[in-house]
């Protein structure tokens, strides 16, 4: 009788163990902007796709390296499907020869990962009031947080560069977020 009740309990622990969905932390809305090639880039090219996002501007020498270290690890550790997507707070200096060369010493796929200049205004509304970072201004402090959007566009996670495997739990964040319906 008890190893029926025990049989039982762990039957039903095991089935409330299912993990809980990512929650949505916002949305980010349509944006058109330039990339590393100089072409114009909108938001609606990462619709329908898992996306991870950062803040960075090739002039750094702080943080910079690192997370984009990151961005590189995350492109060998996540499907084809997933896109990479580095937006710059230094648009002044951020041209997108400047942000070709950056992707260079990075070995970024380019038909996955996109490095995105514009206007300050347009970026500093994104990094501000969409993705909820900071502003972007003269002393070019900005957030070490890498984060993750699904299909439709909504924020799902954010992982700071400092946490322990932000790498891992991205790929794995994302992973989940790819057999979510779109």
């Amino acid at each position: 009788m008890r190893l029926c009740i025990f049989v039982t309990l762990f039957s039903l622990l095991l089935g409330g163990c299912s993990s809980k969905p990512l929650p949505v932390l916002g949305e980010i809305p349509q944006f058109e902007l330039t990339d590393q090639k100089g072409a114009t880039f909108s938001r609606a090219a990462l619709d329908g796709h898992v996306w991870v996002a950062d803040f960075i501007f090739t002039n750094c020498e702080g943080p910079c390296p690192r997370m984009s270290s990151r961005m590189h690890q995350l492109q060998g550790v996540t499907p084809a499907d997933v896109k990479l997507v580095s937006f710059t707070v230094d648009p002044e200096r951020d041209s997108p020869a400047a942000l070709t060369e950056y992707a260079r010493k990075f070995e970024a796929d380019a038909a996955r990962w996109s490095f995105l200049t514009g206007s300050t205004e347009t970026l500093n509304r994104l990094d501000h009031d969409a993705f909820k970072l900071g502003t972007i201004g003269a002393d070019m402090d900005h957030s070490t947080r890498f984060v993750l959007i699904d299909k439709k566009g909504r924020v799902r996670g954010y992982y700071g560069l400092g946490e322990n495997d932000p790498v891992g739990h991205l790929a794995k964040d994302a992973a989940r977020l790819e057999k979510e319906d779109a």
